[in-house]
């Protein structure tokens, strides 16, 4: 937790204490901004431009957790960015059904997911399209809707679910084939 004196002291525009928050602020953001973006430099960027907005705004954190508070702001700016890059425009060949999404959502093997270190995931995650990375962890980590994804990205709903459902498919193929070669490494040395 962030000392009270820290932010009172950034409201007054103390450069010290500023520096203490962005300390505070990657340990705390980057893994969320790095969830988002193929590289480092990009992560490092929003997070960058997300610290501006939580300089010029602190005054207003007001009784929220701050936080709760810092996290909305780094997550909207990660959207903010998203919007003005507008690089989903992936082409999408096949259109499924919405009960084809749902099917095809069940059917990920949760107890491989399981087995994954955290940094392992990250790196399947990193390897995902753009959009589809980004609405895969706002549905799957973040826990937002397809409708409430669509609003944010400037998409539709079906596209929101497509993009959903091909993150979990390149997963699964990820994840396949991290297990032949698992298997195959065993075969070897055994």
């Amino acid at each position: 937790m962030i000392d009270k004196k820290i932010i009172e002291a950034c409201i007054k525009n103390d450069r010290r204490a500023q520096e203490k928050l962005y300390e505070w602020c990657y340990v705390k953001l980057m893994p969320m901004c790095a969830r988002y973006h193929k590289n480092d430099e990009d992560a490092r960027n929003v997070l960058n431009i997300g610290f501006v907005k939580i300089c010029k705004n602190i005054d207003k954190v007001g009784e929220a957790p701050f936080e709760a508070w810092v996290r909305r702001i780094i997550k909207n700016t990660i959207i903010d960015e998203f919007r003005k890059t507008k690089n989903y425009t992936q082409l999408v060949d096949v259109k499924d059904t919405d009960r084809e999404l749902e099917v095809k959502a069940t059917n990920v093997e949760n107890s491989v997911w399981s087995k994954l270190e955290t940094d392992l995931l990250m790196g399947m995650l990193k390897r995902l399209p753009d959009v589809s990375r980004k609405v895969f962890n706002l549905f799957v980590i973040d826990g937002y809707s397809h409708k409430e994804i669509g609003s944010m990205l400037d998409m539709s709903d079906g596209t929101s679910k497509w993009h959903l459902s091909n993150a979990r498919k390149l997963l699964r193929e990820m994840v396949i084939k991290l297990q032949k070669a698992e298997d195959e490494r065993v075969w070897m040395n055994g």
